[in-house]
C-alpha cells in the first residue's frame, strides 16, 4: 500500500511551491491569487529511496470572493481522512491567523501525525518571529523556505521515518489474483464498465471487502479467468460540490493504483485524452503498473475509414515516450469489446510477471549491443558485458558496463525498445539500470 502525505493550510502560504519541490517539478501553476492552483493536485515523491504520494489541497479552495472557513475546513477534513500524515503549512510573514488557529484545532483532534511547517523563514529575524508558532501546540515543527528549499530536507527526513521500508516487492505470490483498477475522471463511464462486466451475468464469486474503505474489490470469474476488479467509481456520492468529487476521485485513483497490478485507464472518446488523463497515465507508469487504455463511448464517434488508427496515433503522441501500451476502443453501454479489454489486461499482467532466463537475455541483448554500440564518451569505448533481470515486481534489468554513468538516454531508449521487441513487454514500464561490472 502506498503512503500518502497531504499538504494543508490556508491559501497563499506556499503549499504549491513546497509540493513542486517535493515532486522536483514545476507542474502546478504558482500564482498569488487564491484558488489558482488547479493543475496538479497529487504526485509521487521520492526521498532517499522512500516513495510516497503527495496531495496538495491547495487546488480545492473556491475562488477568492467566497473563501469560507467551512470550505477550508472541508479540505482539511478530506486531507485528514485520506492521508497517512499531514504537513500543516503556515506563513511566518503573516503570523498566526484565525484561519490557522481553526485548522490547528481540527488537526490536533486528528490521530494522524501532523508536521507543522512554518514557511518563508529565510533570515534570522524571521527565525525569531517563527517561534510564536510553537503556541499552536504541535510537537513536530519545522522552519523552512519552500521557495529556496532550505529546511525541507529536515521535514522530509522526519516524514521518511514514518514510511515503512519498501521491500523490493518480489514477483507476485503464486496464489494472488491479478488486480485490475478501473481508473479515470468522473463521468467517463467507469461505473458502466463495471456494471457491464459484473452486471447481469452474475459471475461474482464473492465480494471481498475493500482493503481501504474507498475502493471496492470484486472477485470476478469469467470463462475460467480469475481476477479482482478494484473499482473507484460511484463511492460516497454526496451531492457535494464538483471540486470535492474531483478531489476525492483523484485520491481514490491514486490509492486504487497502489493496490493494482494493471490500471485500466478509461477515457471518454469524445473528449479525447486530457491533461489530467496524461497525469494519471504518467503516475501509473512511475509506479510501475501495467497499463491498458480504454477509449469508452466509441459508439458515439462518427466513423471514417481510419478513425481508430488516427485516434490512437494522436493519443500516443500525448503519452510519449512510453507508447508501447494497448489502446482498446470500447462501449460499456453497448458492451462492445469489453471482454477483449479484460483479455488484454490479463495479457499485460502476464507481461509484467515475465522472467527471462539470463542466458536467453544475454544472447538476444548482446547481439543488439553489437548491432549498435553505445556512443564513445571522451574517447572511451563503452562496453556492455553482461545483462541480468532483477527480482522485482516491475521488469527491471541491470546492464553491466565499464562506464555506467556515461550512457545517455537515447541509448537507454534503444535498449528498452530492443527488450520490448524481443520479449513482449507491451503495456508494462521497463526499468533499466547501468552498473559497474
Amino acid at each position: 500500500m502506498g503512503f500518502t502525505v497531504a499538504i494543508a493550510g490556508r491559501p497563499n502560504v506556499g503549499k504549491s511551491t513546497l509540493f513542486n519541490r517535493l515532486l522536483e517539478q514545476r507542474k502546478a501553476i504558482v500564482d498569488d491569487v487564491s484558488g489558482v492552483t488547479r493543475d496538479r493536485q497529487y504526485g509521487v515523491a521520492d526521498w532517499n529511496g522512500k516513495v510516497f504520494n503527495v496531495i496538495d489541497t491547495g487546488g480545492f479552495v473556491p475562488d477568492s470572493e467566497d473563501i469560507f472557513e467551512s470550505e477550508i475546513r472541508k479540505q482539511v477534513k478530506i486531507a485528514i481522512d485520506e492521508a497517512n500524515a499531514i504537513i500543516f503549512m503556515t506563513d511566518v510573514t503573516s503570523g498566526i491567523t484565525t484561519l490557522d488557529e481553526n485548522m490547528a484545532e481540527i488537526l490536533r483532534r486528528s490521530t494522524k501525525p501532523v508536521f507543522l511547517a512554518v514557511n518563508k523563514v529565510d533570515n534570522a529575524d524571521r527565525q525569531l518571529e517563527a517561534t510564536e508558532f510553537y503556541s499552536l501546540g504541535f510537537d513536530n515543527i519545522f522552519f523552512l523556505s519552500s521557495m529556496s528549499g532550505s529546511g525541507t530536507g529536515e521535514l522530509l527526513d522526519a516524514l521518511a521515518l514514518l514510511i515503512p521500508e519498501e521491500k523490493d516487492e518480489p514477483a507476485e505470490a503464486e496464489n494472488s489474483l491479478p488486480g485490475f483498477a478501473i481508473i479515470g475522471q468522473p463521468n467517463v463511464g467507469k461505473s458502466s464498465l463495471l456494471n457491464a462486466l459484473v452486471g447481469k451475468e452474475r459471475t461474482i464469486v464473492s465480494d471481498i471487502a475493500g482493503t481501504t474503505r474507498d475502493t471496492i474489490h470484486t472477485h470476478y470469474n469469467l470463462f475460467q479467468k480469475d481476477f479482482i476488479l478494484i473499482d473507484t467509481a460511484g463511492l460516497r456520492k454526496k451531492n457535494k460540490e464538483k471540486d470535492d468529487l474531483e478531489f476525492y476521485s483523484v485520491i481514490r485513483a491514486v490509492k486504487a493504483m497502489d493496490e493494482a497490478d494493471v490500471c485500466l485507464i478509461v477515457l471518454d472518446a469524445q473528449k479525447g485524452i486530457t491533461a489530467q488523463d496524461v497525469n494519471i497515465f504518467s503516475l501509473a507508469a512511475r509506479k510501475g503498473k501495467g497499463i491498458v487504455i480504454l477509449v469508452n463511448k466509441w459508439d458515439l464517434i462518427e466513423k471514417t475509414t481510419n478513425t481508430a488508427k488516427e485516434y490512437e496515433k494522436q493519443l500516443k503522441q500525448k503519452i510519449a515516450p512510453f507508447v508501447d501500451v494497448p489502446v482498446i476502443f470500447i462501449s460499456a453501454k453497448e458492451k462492445t469489446r469489453i471482454m477483449k479489454a479484460m483479455e488484454v489486461a490479463l495479457q499485460v499482467y502476464e507481461n509484467r510477471k515475465r522472467r527471462i532466463a539470463t542466458s536467453k537475455l544475454n544472447e538476444v541483448m548482446l547481439k543488439a549491443v553489437e548491432a549498435y554500440h553505445a556512443p564513445v564518451v571522451r574517447g572511451n569505448t563503452v562496453k556492455i558485458k553482461y545483462i541480468m533481470q532483477l527480482p522485482t515486481a516491475v521488469p527491471s534489468f541491470a546492464f553491466f558496463t565499464n562506464y555506467p554513468d556515461d550512457i545517455k538516454t537515447p541509448y537507454k531508449n534503444y535498449l528498452e525498445n530492443q527488450l520490448r521487441i524481443a520479449f513482449d513487454f507491451t503495456g508494462v514500464p521497463v526499468r533499466i539500470f547501468f552498473r559497474k561490472k
